[in-house]
């Protein structure tokens, strides 16, 4: 059982903090390990998208987990950074995002923070789990992909300082990670998930490796996967693209 505590490293500069901590992971490393850098040269998103803000710009951070969960829960990983990021972006700039599934803040339709979570397992067992976000603080993403950021949305008359938003962050997520040890605190976290999810209640395109589907998201279950109700049936998702069809 973790002890709870965070060791925060920091770089002006790095490749990926995803990277760096998987690597530091496989060399032993205790959970807790946070990297955060200024900028990354070779972040990644979904599908090994390539991301790039500009030095300063947006909190570029990733966690070290090793819970003990069963791989298919793995996607709860994801939802309690998401829920503490939020929870942060409320308490440091007055914004209340949405967390549309599988991996992103949303405020409207137009994104202000991903999510990328990547697992190593020892055999069959989970052996750590690397948890990343990019939130948008100055910059909103590249012209014409539809993001946003919190200086432009945020309620304060002076920029967001992303060392208080990454310490409202962590703590935010600390009792948070504490639930994924164990089946009641995995619920709890899938529920929370569910009340705050705006997918649900959508109709969607499930973009996939085999194809696309639609139908219309109805659920979250115990594991984080959404439901969706098509013309054929209800289908749990486990991973895919999403794109809501019939804005709020």
């Amino acid at each position: 059982m973790w002890g709870g505590q965070w060791d925060v490293r920091r770089f002006d500069e790095i490749a990926s903090t995803n990277t760096y901590l998987s690597q530091v992971a496989r060399q032993g490393a205790p959970e807790g390990v946070v990297a955060v850098a200024d900028h990354q040269t070779a972040g990644r998103g979904r599908l090994d998208r390539h991301w790039e803000a500009p030095a300063g710009s947006s909190l570029l951070m990733s966690v070290l987990f090793r819970p003990e969960l069963e791989p298919a829960h793995l996607h709860l990983c994801t939802a309690a950074l998401a829920l503490a990021a939020a929870d942060a972006c409320a308490e440091v700039a007055q914004v209340r995002p949405g967390i549309k599934w599988p991996n992103d803040l949303v405020v409207g339709e137009a994104k202000l923070a991903g999510i990328l979570a990547e697992a190593e397992f020892a055999g069959d067992a989970l052996s750590s789990v690397v948890v990343g976000i990019g939130v948008n603080v100055g910059w909103p993403g590249p012209p014409g992909l539809g993001g946003t950021c919190l200086d432009d949305v945020g309620g304060l008359a002076q920029p967001v300082d992303r060392e208080v938003l990454l310490a409202a962050l962590l703590s935010a997520l600390l009792p948070r990670r504490a639930l994924l040890d164990d089946a009641p605190g995995r619920a709890a976290l899938a529920d929370e998930l569910r009340q705050r999810c705006i997918t649900l209640g959508q109709d969607v395109r499930i973009d996939l490796a085999s194809g696309s589907m639609v139908g219309r998201a109805t659920d979250i279950d115990s594991a984080g996967h959404l439901v969706v109700e098509t013309g054929e049936g209800s289908c749990t998702v486990t991973a895919g693209d999403v794109v809501h069809l019939r804005p709020r």
